[in-house]
């Protein structure tokens, strides 16, 4: 099992950046992928972006451009770099563990971003 733990959220005028991370721990080792998603107020949770341990990435189409997630072996942490923040990116945001499409990890608390106008 591997635990997770976001940061970084806030609020944010439109236009602005916040970055988030996410530090896995426990069976970190079983890791393949990781993901970050989110969810607004009244709506479901939405992947927005995932990365492999290969470095390779894939975006929501609502995102690209905007949003870059990476993450440091050294440190193992997963980041997301969110910049050009719009009011629609406001939520929760939550990061995933897995191994292929097999999930790791439980929803942790999440993040909250709030993008106001």
């Amino acid at each position: 099992q591997v635990q997770l733990v976001e940061s970084g959220g806030g609020l944010v005028q439109a236009g602005g950046s916040l970055r988030l991370s996410c530090a896995p721990s426990g069976n970190i080792f079983s890791i393949s992928a990781m993901d970050w998603y989110r969810q607004a107020p009244g709506k479901q949770r939405e992947l927005v972006a995932s990365i492999t341990n290969s470095g390779n990435t894939n975006y929501a189409d609502s995102v690209k451009g905007r949003f870059t997630i990476s993450r440091s072996t050294t440190k193992n942490m997963v980041y997301l770099q969110m910049n050009s923040l719009k009011p629609e990116d406001t939520g929760t945001y939550y990061c995933n563990a897995r191994r292929g499409v097999v999930n790791l990890s439980s929803w942790g608390q999440g993040t909250q971003v709030t993008v106001s106008s």
